[in-house]
């Protein structure tokens, strides 16, 4: 599957090409501009057809399978990737040719998605995460037995192996830390206020719209649609949280979890800036939270979707090593009720040697825990009235682009605050663990 490749820095460099089921998948793209334009304009398209014998029909759709496999079996062929000293170049493009430069060391994470088709097939997408980029590159599809060792191989690079040495580090082992029950994660589902919402607007629109109209095609076109969208949404949920698990390895947190298509990913060491505990109203008699993440230069979110309490505040002591999330926070003063009646108090502040803990929700509960090693920025925020009443806010920023903000607290706490966590920040990166793969 290799073919001579360029020559780089005076050596040359091997490429690859993907699995030879690739081109299956990318025939798809010609039919799907086909299905596109019929849906587009379906009276014209039957206006048309109808003109045309059985024979021609034929010879049309063979025309089309041809060409869709011609397609496939091109843009196939023009894919290629190579994995240099310093970077994973990939070339694409059939008419318009492309080529990306990733470099190794500023690679975030390289994940392995398995799509059910891909999963019957044998293969697997990789999934390439960068610093700077919003877009993830990936390389689809490779057999799951290569994905798994490029993957081994790219973070073994990134990590400063030699490229001699690096595909015989192979994947490193991991030790799970958490497992989600499926029946822990449907009644959690069930216990969601957007599942209670959506199924109640599916339930109320339907005789509402039957009250004001009568008309039966009018009130199954509003309600068919919310009703889909009920059951899609908390069934899309329960088939993508399906089977997570959390473990651990000395190349970060590697979380697997999908029921028809399986993910594989893993969290970057050292590039969490921030942790939320989220605790919805009728998660709390459970003792049940969720445990969500800001990652720089990254859009991944989730690290647990359901789990007691003590077992997410232990992941979270692997993801942040040295913290402890704060038992107790202090409220805001009284008067900050003049500024937001009856939810000041569900707001809450703690700081601790090691983070920034900030609270807020009353309903929805959601406490976001920034280590002082990760803040950019720190803000004070005062209003006319919120100085009349002498209360300001503190914004803390990130270096995922996120704030977390401390609301309504005493002027003079706020100012004192303000000066004490700039120190603190400023102190906490000496002792700040390397952004580095497979480094503990």
């Amino acid at each position: 599957m290799s073919t001579p490749g360029t020559a780089e820095e005076g050596q040359a460099v091997a490429e690859r090409r993907l699995h030879p089921v690739t081109p299956l998948r990318r025939a798809w793209a010609p039919v799907t501009v086909i299905v596109g334009w019929t849906v587009h304009d379906p009276g014209r398209i039957r206006e048309q057809l109808a003109h045309l014998s059985a024979a021609r029909l034929l010879l049309g759709l063979t025309v089309v399978v041809l060409v869709a496999c011609v397609y496939g079996f091109l843009s196939w062929w023009f894919t290629r990737f190579a994995v240099t000293g310093t970077e994973l170049r990939i070339r694409t493009g059939l008419l318009f040719r492309r080529t990306a430069h990733i470099r190794l060391d500023r690679l975030q994470a390289v994940d392995v998605t398995r799509p059910l088709l891909a999963r019957v097939a044998g293969v697997a997408k990789l999934k390439l995460d960068v610093v700077g980029t919003g877009d993830k590159d990936e390389l689809a599809y490779l057999g799951e037995a290569e994905a798994r060792a490029l993957r081994a191989e790219l973070l073994a690079r990134a990590a400063g192996f030699a490229p001699e040495t690096a595909h015989e580090v192979g994947e490193a082992p991991a030790r799970l830390l958490l497992r989600v029950p499926p029946r822990m994660l449907a009644v959690s589902l069930l216990l969601s206020g957007t599942t209670w919402g959506s199924s109640a607007a599916a339930l109320a629109v339907p005789p509402l719209v039957w009250a004001a109209t009568h008309n039966l095609w009018t009130v199954l076109a509003l309600g068919l649609p919310l009703l889909g969208g009920a059951l899609t949404r908390s069934a899309g949920r329960f088939a993508d949280a399906y089977d997570w698990t959390v473990s651990e390895s000395p190349d970060g947190l590697r979380i697997d979890h999908g029921l028809l298509d399986r993910a594989h990913e893993t969290v970057p060491p050292g590039r969490v800036q921030a942790v939320h505990l989220v605790e919805p109203l009728l998660w709390r008699r459970r003792g049940w939270v969720r445990v969500r993440l800001d990652v720089a230069g990254s859009p991944r979110s989730v690290l647990v979707p359901v789990a007691p309490r003590e077992i997410a505040e232990a992941v979270i002591a692997r993801v942040l090593p040295g913290v402890t999330v704060p038992a107790s926070l202090s409220r805001p003063p009284r008067r900050a009720a003049w500024c937001l009646p009856f939810w000041w108090r569900g707001h809450g502040l703690a700081v601790t040697d090691a983070v920034f803990a900030a609270r807020h929700g009353l309903l929805h509960r959601s406490l976001a825990l920034v280590p002082h090693a990760k803040v950019q920025s720190v803000r004070l925020r005062q209003g006319p009235w919120k100085r009349f009443r002498r209360v300001a806010d503190v914004l803390v920023d990130t270096g995922a682009n996120t704030t977390v903000t401390a609301r309504l607290r005493d002027a003079g706490e706020a100012a004192a605050l303000l000066y004490a966590q700039a120190d603190r920040s400023r102190t906490g990166r000496r002792d700040a663990r390397p952004d580095r793969w497979m480094v503990s």
